[in-house]
């Protein structure tokens, strides 16, 4: 106390203090609304304190006062009237708490912050988010009256520069108020503009609304409340009906439809959580979008610090919605940015441990509504398994297939696994563009043959998880195309004597197609393992990168096709006409479009052409030859150099015989 208690004190801040100042009201916070919410949470904390003084004392200043915030303005005047029945200061904690900033740590404070460190025992103190007001202000007075019967009012008052006052004051309530001189302009920069926005009822309840709803006491703007107060977060959860969380999400997210799943969540050990999480049903945002406003509402004892907070969860689960309050997350100076340290990644581990469960009973329990999650979603979590080692086991059971044998069945990978064949020893799967084309892949002939199912994987991402999944419970995942597939036998093929017995040499057809692709391949060979197709690409071993072609494709301006194996299937009676043509007239100029289109079908595909608009003229091509051909003559009359009815050998070459109409029909078709 003051040795004359009437006469005003004149206290000057130290040069680096009004420094600090200069930091804290212009430089640590990102918008001027921040102000309020800081004098919100300032009033909320006083009304707290005094809630739990009167627990046990009943010799309290003012006792059957309204436990309330009021806020009030005059547009007039250009002020912002800001008070609470709360717990007051005295003279000496007026000093205290108004002026913690100007200790004598104050250098080493400044010191600290340019630095990048942490002064933890400042964060949430009156001093600190109070001087955020300058902001808005030319002048600040506070004006309070402390719990304890025996003490008087006193007066704050602070323009931010070098000096503020003390002065006795006359406060017929406790609490403490508030008043601000609002800027009116003028200012260098915007944070010196007009201040006028903030004498306005839309706006204040607006910023209440936005950080504040859910302090736990009334706040008035003029005479109706601004806030919510209830926060559902932090309830019992047998005191929370299925509707109220439906409702809150619709308030959160605006969106008409309910959530799918949520997950409510509150824990005290190792870390405080309370906590709301939603699964939408649907998000209009891809994987490949860049989405800027994901992430949950980050709340301190129900103040909201970040409106979308990216590190409570990771990247592969942002399409979830919800909010997070915990009192043990540790805040920066301006309490707008999360640190980073060993308690954040204790939340988020039991964050997305709570939610992988909730999915994964979504999926026993629910199928219907997890096969829309999937379609939904399911990019996501494949993004996960490529991505997160930490987390991949508990994703694997939430992983989802077609395969070629579920008839459009969604499958896991547990399915898949149970129902392998005995003498299986590989877990199978197809990289490709849609389902259509995958259907249609020559891959797939040695697989249907042996009854053995075979994964579709029909996403940009499935080729990144593929990198980082190459094994299921001990069984290898392969993909069909890997020139070293060991398949079970297949049961022999009906007429296989005749058949090879008819088969023709291939070593020509090899060797022309080896020169007309050229480097595009690195080898031409015979396969056994095609029944139905005339050839397909395998990879050569250890192809590069083989699993993220399709996505480099895409995302890559100048991505070039690894050269592949091009396997020919000496059964089929395209490769047996194309390969009697070229043994017998190897100069036809049919032979070599007839290739190139062979080879550029399987691109298209397994979805890496790279122009499919290029195979036009070749395609025109091909069926001019063959609408000019003769039906009645066979392929083979022709191959053994026999011409069309009443047409001669020249006519007949090059896009005469009905040898080479029957290449291009197969291809059409």
């Amino acid at each position: 106390m003051p040795e004359e208690a009437g006469a005003p004190e004149a206290l000057e801040f130290r040069a680096e203090v009004q420094q600090l100042l200069n930091i804290l009201a212009h430089s640590l916070y990102t918008e001027r609304e921040i102000f309020l919410r800081e004098l919100m949470s300032n009033a909320s904390d006083a009304l707290h304190r005094v809630q739990f003084e009167m627990l046990t004392n009943r010799d309290v200043f003012d006792p059957d006062a309204p436990l309330a915030i009021h806020i009030d303005f005059d547009s007039t005047a250009h002020t912002l009237t800001v008070s609470d029945s709360g717990i007051g200061m005295t003279h000496d904690e007026l000093i205290e708490n108004l002026g913690t900033i100007a200790h004598s740590g104050a250098m080493a404070f400044l010191k600290g912050l340019e630095e990048g460190q942490r002064p933890a025992d400042i964060i949430g103190q009156f001093g600190v988010g109070f001087y955020s007001v300058f902001m808005v202000a030319d002048e600040v007075t506070v004006t309070t009256r402390s719990y304890r019967p025996d003490e008087q009012a006193w007066r704050w008052v602070s323009n931010g520069g070098s000096q503020f006052t003390l002065n006795p004051a006359e406060r017929e309530q406790r609490g403490t108020t508030v008043d601000i001189k609002l800027k009116d302009g003028g200012g260098a920069d915007a944070r010196g503009a007009d201040a006028g926005e903030f004498a306005s009822a839309w706006r204040l309840e607006q910023i209440v609304k936005r950080h504040s709803n859910y302090v736990s006491f009334p706040i008035y703007v003029k005479d109706r409340i601004a806030n919510q107060q209830s926060a559902l977060w932090r309830k019992p959860m047998k005191d929370v009906q299925a509707g109220d969380y439906d409702d809150f999400y619709r308030q959160l997210t605006l969106d008409s439809e309910g959530p799918l799943a949520h997950v409510h969540i509150i824990t005290d050990a190792p870390v405080d959580i309370r906590s709301i999480l939603y699964v939408p049903r649907a998000l209009e945002r891809t994987p490949l979008a860049t989405r800027s406003e994901y992430g949950l509402q980050l709340y301190s004892r129900k103040i909201l610090i970040q409106e979308h907070s990216k590190d409570l969860l990771p990247d592969y689960l942002r399409f979830v919605e919800g909010v997070v309050d915990s009192e043990d997350i540790p805040l920066n100076i301006s309490r707008e940015t999360v640190q980073s340290n060993r308690l954040m990644q204790q939340i988020q581990k039991a964050l997305v441990g709570r939610l992988l469960k909730t999915l994964r009973q979504l999926a026993e329990e629910r199928p219907e509504d997890y096969r829309v999650f999937w379609e939904q979603f399911g990019a996501y979590i494949k993004q996960g398994v490529a991505i997160s080692q930490a987390d991949r086991n508990d994703l694997l059971p939430l992983l989802r297939f077609a395969t070629s044998t579920s008839d459009g069945k969604l499958v896991s990978l547990a399915e898949y696994a149970g129902r392998m064949a005995q003498d299986q020893k590989a877990i199978y799967y197809i990289l490709g563009g849609d389902r259509a084309s995958v259907e249609h892949s020559p891959h797939l002939d040695p697989f249907r043959v042996r009854g053995l199912e075979v994964l579709y994987l029909l996403d940009p991402f499935d080729g990144l998880m593929m990198q980082n999944l190459r094994e299921y419970e001990g069984k290898p995942l392969q993909n069909v195309d890997d020139p070293h597939l060991d398949l079970p036998a297949a049961p022999p093929p009906e007429k296989q004597a005749e058949s090879e017995a008819a088969a023709p040499d291939l070593a020509p057809l090899v060797a022309r197609a080896k020169l007309v692709l050229g480097a595009r391949v690195s080898d031409v060979r015979e396969t056994q393992l095609l029944t139905d197709s005339p050839c397909r690409l395998v990879s050569t071993a250890g192809g590069f990168d083989r699993d993220l072609q399709r996505m480099r494709r895409l995302l890559e301006q100048e991505f070039e096709l690894p050269a592949k194996i091009l396997e020919l299937n000496p059964r089929h009676p395209l490769v047996r006409n194309l390969a009697r043509l070229v043994a017998t007239r190897p100069e036809d100029a049919l032979i070599a479009p007839a290739i190139e289109q062979l080879y550029e079908n399987q691109l298209l595909l397994e979805g890496l052409h790279p122009n499919p608009a290029g195979m036009v003229p070749r395609i025109q091509q091909l069926l001019e030859a063959a609408t000019r051909a003769d039906p009645a003559v066979t392929a083979d009359h022709v191959a053994e150099g026999g011409t069309p009815e009443g047409g001669t050998p020249e006519s007949s070459t090059p896009e005469g015989g009905p040898a080479q109409a029957e290449v291009p029909t197969q291809q059409v078709e």
